[in-house]
């Protein structure tokens, strides 16, 4: 008999092992996820919503376990349309919303046999990089309830890391899965476009938004991440960015990494410079190819990243306008932080840099089949802190934040895992940047630096 301590502690591809083997019944693994709600998420206000007596239901008219996740509790942002349910997204704007239908990731976790446990919270419409709203009110990060768990998939991460659920599905245009995975200590990846359907995600991921936003798998280790994206990857017609790219089993191998220590003059954290050393040195002795990544060309990646990814929040002014009081500080504070509404020459222009970057970058990465890079320049920030000095230089949010977009705006999978802890016991992650449409092996190599790792603590 296992304690529900156990039981929530156990990976989720052991959690669907046990449900198969009826060592565990899904109401067992319900009913102990819901006890650790209930304990943890008054500090935390990690969910939007619980669904204990439906996540209860469906776990006792589940018969034999059928589907890789049979009986596997599961959670999703509040961007995820779940049939009958609100789809909040953190703004009272969206009062009264009813979704009609499952988005299709939601339907996909189902069809593999998951039960929902409940909708994680998120800063108001996604536009931060903190987690706070005025519907749910502050997310507080599991290990320092002083500082953000991130954003803006701040609500799935800080449950996950709390053992309120074993993983989850979420949304990342800036870094939305992987700083969040990098502040609480949990793994997240963000696919290539067009491997994960979109649909059903509010705000819209069809274009513009879907030029820089992704829908990914977030999880406490790489092996779950791969076990989630198996089930949510895949074609779907209605999703103008879905690429019918199937799924690929192949044997590990040896990685060569390329290892670029920050982004520019933009300086890291010490400590995050030491992770990074760490990871590189697991990577070696693993028998690894290691070499220093030294990217040409790329400074202004960040620059289009903003002018694509604000696009979307611009037309956000309109929707606001006269709506300012029902409106949170983190959304106010975004449309403040963007720019003036690009041209049309603007925005074709940064299209073509982009694409003229993405192409750079990829002919510099044939002699790596991943990037080892920090997933930003500052651990697990206090919250609504913004200006950082590291090293004697001043930064700020964007500039904190510029390692994870270049993922976002050049189209690349990036995974993030946890390293190590900091002096301060906050936990530091790394992220390795593959190739496009090499999400399956990079997850692999993602498996193997853990492995080499060990254990994760946290």
């Amino acid at each position: 008999m296992y304690t529900k301590a156990v039981l929530t502690r156990a990976s989720l591809r052991s959690m669907a092992k046990m449900v198969r083997s009826r060592e565990v019944s899904p109401v067992e693994l319900v009913a102990a996820h819901l006890a650790e709600i209930d304990r943890r998420n008054p500090a935390l206000n990690a969910f939007r919503m619980i669904f204990g007596d439906d996540a209860t239901a469906a776990a006792r008219a589940q018969g034999d376990p059928i589907g890789p996740l049979a009986g596997v509790p599961v959670t999703v942002k509040d961007s995820f349309d779940v049939a009958g349910f609100p789809t909040q997204a953190g703004s009272r704007l969206r009062d009264g919303h009813r979704a009609t239908e499952d988005a299709v990731a939601v339907a996909r976790l189902r069809a593999a046999g998951a039960i929902l446990i409940g909708k994680t919270n998120t800063p108001e419409l996604l536009a931060s990089y903190e987690t706070d709203n005025l519907v749910t009110g502050r997310t507080n990060n599991p290990w320092d309830g002083e500082r953000t768990p991130g954003g803006s998939s701040g609500g799935e991460a800080a449950a996950i890391a709390a053992w309120c659920s074993p993983g989850g599905v979420a949304t990342d245009g800036g870094g939305s899965i992987r700083v969040p995975a990098h502040f609480c200590g949990i793994a997240g990846l963000k696919p290539t476009p067009g491997r994960l359907s979109t649909r059903g995600h509010y705000p819209s991921l069809g274009y513009p938004g879907g030029l820089t936003s992704v829908v990914g798998p977030m999880a406490r280790s790489a092996d779950d991440l791969r076990l989630l994206f198996s089930v949510l990857a895949g074609f779907d017609a209605e999703d103008p960015f879905s690429t019918p790219a199937p799924t690929e089993e192949r044997p590990r191998a040896p990685v060569r990494l390329g290892v670029w220590r920050q982004f520019y003059n933009v300086p890291v954290d010490p400590e995050i410079g030491q992770a990074i050393d760490r990871a590189a040195a697991l990577a070696e002795d693993a028998g690894w190819g290691v070499e220093l990544f030294g990217p040409r060309g790329l400074e202004r990646t960040p620059n289009v990243w903003a002018t694509l990814f604000m696009w979307p929040l611009i037309a956000l002014r309109k929707l606001v306008e006269g709506h300012e009081p029902e409106c949170h500080w983190t959304l106010l504070e975004s449309i403040a932080a963007a720019p003036a509404p690009p041209t049309a020459e603007q925005l074709l222009t940064a299209l073509a840099a982009r694409d003229r970057l993405r192409a750079a970058l990829v002919r510099q990465m044939e002699s790596f089949d991943a990037l080892l890079m920090p997933v930003s320049s500052i651990a697990a920030f206090h919250h609504r802190e913004r200006k950082w000095t590291i090293a004697g230089q001043d930064i700020g949010l964007f500039q904190a934040m510029m390692p994870a977009v270049v993922a976002n705006v050049l189209g690349l999978p990036a995974v993030t895992i946890p390293i190590r802890l900091s002096s301060q016991g906050l936990p530091l992650g790394v992220q390795l940047v593959g190739r496009p449409y090499e999400d399956e092996r990079l997850l692999d190599a993602a498996v193997s630096l853990e492995e080499a790792r060990g254990p994760w603590t946290g």
